[in-house]
């Protein structure tokens, strides 16, 4: 009998974990969505086309 009440203890603790984390993760969803991110910056005028790391390297055709 005590197995039994532990067993269902243990499930339910699981159950309601499982419970909050999904709430708060539509809240972090919530939250994210209502940000407004801004426009990204212009490119500063000189800077090559590509800025990649393999632009920096001279071997990049290895």
């Amino acid at each position: 009998m005590e197995t039994v009440v532990l067993i269902a203890v243990i499930t339910l603790a699981i159950a309601i974990g499982m419970r909050w984390i999904h709430l708060l993760h539509t809240q972090h969803d919530t939250r994210i969505e209502a940000y407004r991110f801004s426009d990204p910056l212009p490119r500063p005028p000189g800077l090559p086309d590509d800025t990649g790391r393999r632009a920096h390297h001279t071997d990049a055709d290895r």
